[in-house]
């Protein structure tokens, strides 16, 4: 089966299963928005959202955050991976969202990605989520099913970005990202997965691919 003649029919089962793909991360503002997605990072979306009440209590956007002392910071988000890192991020950021924008979250990728800690796939989860500007955000989930379905090689996430806005149409990226995501999480892990019988590796995975995923 063609790569075009996949993508239709994997769009269609999954928009069955997800018509709904509410936001994972919780946040009140765009503000919070990014420096949520910053922080998944190395980190599951569930312990993002068990910290940042708490920091967003403080600090509720950026004007508020460069008020609070990196020390403050790293000692709400201490949960996360890369925890030290990520709050002198955060801060630093905040302090530019001050100096460059007045306080406001800018909205397009070379502004976003010119903040600390701030890479291309945090950037168009930001466009697509606050601002609705089509983008399709690669994570590991959707990189390794990407894989798995055949619709990309598996090199680089930036090829398999390339990929997939390749063969989906553009006004369905934002939503169809998520529902990968979800996708990956409910039916398709990383590890101790049986292709063969997955709804959709069945019967987009090659067979070269159900044995390379065996041997592992």
């Amino acid at each position: 089966m063609r790569r075009s003649e996949k993508a239709v029919k994997i769009a269609a089962m999954l928009e069955e299963l997800y018509p709904e793909t509410p936001v994972p991360l919780d946040h009140e503002n765009d503000f919070q928005l990014l420096i949520a997605v910053l922080m998944s990072a190395q980190t599951t979306d569930l312990k993002v959202n068990e910290v940042t009440p708490a920091l967003f209590s403080k600090a509720p956007n950026a004007e508020a955050m460069v008020h609070l002392s990196v020390e403050t910071i790293l000692n709400d988000i201490r949960q996360v991976g890369l925890a030290p890192t990520k709050a002198k991020n955060i801060h630093r950021l905040s302090e530019l969202v001050m100096e460059r924008h007045n306080g406001s979250i800018p909205q397009t990728f070379e502004e976003l990605e010119a903040l600390p800690g701030v890479g291309h796939k945090t950037a168009g989860v930001v466009m697509a989520q606050a601002f609705g500007v089509p983008a399709f955000p690669i994570d590991t989930h959707i990189h390794r099913l990407a894989a798995r379905w055949g619709l990309s090689n598996d090199t680089t996430v930036q090829r398999t970005e390339r990929d997939l806005k390749a063969i989906f149409p553009k006004e369905i990226w934002n939503k169809l990202h998520l529902q990968i995501i979800f996708f990956g999480r409910e039916y398709c892990p990383a590890r101790n997965h049986d292709l063969e019988q997955c709804p959709i590796c069945s019967w987009t995975a090659t067979k070269k691919r159900i044995a390379q995923e065996k041997k592992r």
